[in-house]
């Protein structure tokens, strides 16, 4: 949303929600905490929904769609929403173009497409004029799965229709998108991101960096326990880590442990590099794929201007990761295939990149990130793939206070109730 008082940098008729999800038929926490016991796969949605709808082509759905309808000439404002736990998607709508205006509540400059590639964790703001023959159009949300891991294959359709009259028996024309396994398209999109980057909207990219960190993201397998039947690869226990920690969560929230000083809830020793240099996008089947599981975080002091690099890794399914930090928006400066090269600095964006939350780490590839450490506080960093961050795909940072009252975290409320061990 503008300031107030401000309008919108792009005009439009009206704005309208969607919501891509996934539905299960089992409580999802009961899923995550068996696979977790045994080691291996959660259960697969057995659906995607639009708005709560699944759509017409799933048995289940009894026809039902999500529909919208639309008065010819106008332009709406599709705020798209990937709530999805598990699979990333490609979305279009039958012969009409897309404009991508703004992303995870940051203006981009405008961007004509015919598809979008949208994580889970991202948002979209998307312009939609309709300009078309009337009648009644599909709306496809299609999985991108780019990797060997189990996955959910089906699409959810919804229905962009026309009002007026006409044929409303008509078969729907159904939009071409990017095959499931489409690299290629799913990356292209990503790279043409760019911010507004304009006088009211101006692109502040940090440039002396003082915090540089290299983070390493793989997909791990740890040993099966004494005495316990696993069901990962090889009868192992699936697991993920971030510069080969596999993040263990405490009993005591980091957040309350860091505030009232308490010791030995986390360790501060989170590497600000692999600590083990490989090729980390080729052949590493010679290398042990288990991870450290510990409680780690990354200390960064405050107004620091830090650049993360992620580097993805061939361990396990490989496959694209969305990266997400808590407590910041980031400029994405870079991304590209391999392994991250120190020649690619100079081909950074620095002008214009895409400012958000999260970022779509491709398979086997990097992706540079850039904010200024002005947020003090305790801020979770994870893969935005549920079954990823659940085996340990995950950091804390912790940015410290600084000088100024204003600049520290603020006290827990007086009346906040207690949701684990206290230190009084």
């Amino acid at each position: 949303m503008p300031a107030y008082g401000k309008m919108y940098p792009y005009k439009f008729d009206q704005e309208h929600t969607i919501v891509i999800a996934e539905w299960y038929t089992r409580d999802t926490k009961a899923i995550i905490d068996e696979a977790l016991e045994s080691g291996g796969d959660p259960d697969l949605s057995v659906a995607y929904t639009i708005n709560g709808q699944p759509g017409d082509s799933y048995s289940c759905s009894n026809g039902s769609a999500y529909n919208k309808t639309v008065v010819r000439g106008k332009t709406y404002l599709f705020r798209i929403i990937n709530s999805g736990m598990n699979e990333e998607m490609f979305f279009g709508i039958a012969k009409h173009n897309l404009t991508v205006v703004g992303m995870d509540g940051a203006y981009l400059k405008p961007l004509k497409t015919n598809y979008l590639m949208i994580t889970p964790g991202q948002t979209m703001d998307v312009l939609v004029t309709a300009n078309q023959t009337p009648g009644r159009y599909y709306m496809v949300f299609s999985p991108f799965v780019d990797t060997n891991a189990p996955s959910n294959k089906n699409v959810t359709q919804g229905i962009f229709q026309y009002n007026g009259n006409y044929n409303h028996s008509k078969t729907l024309i159904i939009p071409e998108l990017p095959g499931f396994t489409n690299k290629s398209d799913a990356g292209n999109f990503t790279i043409q991101l760019r911010s507004l980057n304009s006088k009211e909207h101006p692109s502040n990219v940090p440039t002396k960096i003082t915090r540089n960190i290299t983070i390493a993201v793989s997909v791990n397998q740890q040993p099966c326990p004494a005495n316990q039947t696993c069901t990962g690869p090889n009868d192992s226990m699936h697991s993920a880590s971030l510069n080969n920690i596999s993040f263990s969560a405490p009993s005591i929230s980091i957040l309350q442990a860091y505030y009232n000083n308490i010791n030995g809830v986390y360790n501060r020793t989170f590497p600000d590099q692999p600590p083990t240099l490989f090729d980390f996008t080729g052949n590493v089947s010679a290398l042990g794929e288990a991870a450290n599981v510990t409680t780690e975080v990354l200390k960064i002091d405050y107004n620091d201007e830090v650049e993360i690099r992620f580097q993805g890794t061939n361990f396990g399914a490989a496959e694209n990761h969305p990266m997400h930090l808590h407590g910041y928006s980031f400029y994405v400066v870079g991304m590209g295939d391999g392994n991250f090269s120190e020649t690619e600095i100079s081909k950074y964006n620095t002008v214009n990149p895409p400012y958000v939350n999260t970022v779509g780490l491709p398979k086997n590839g990097w992706a540079a990130i850039r904010f200024k450490a002005d947020n003090p506080g305790v801020w979770f960093m994870h893969c935005h793939l549920e079954r990823h961050s659940s085996w340990g795909m995950d950091a804390v940072l912790i940015v410290r206070d600084g000088k100024k009252k204003h600049q520290k975290v603020r006290p827990p409320p007086k009346d906040m109730p207690p949701c684990s061990v206290s230190s009084s």
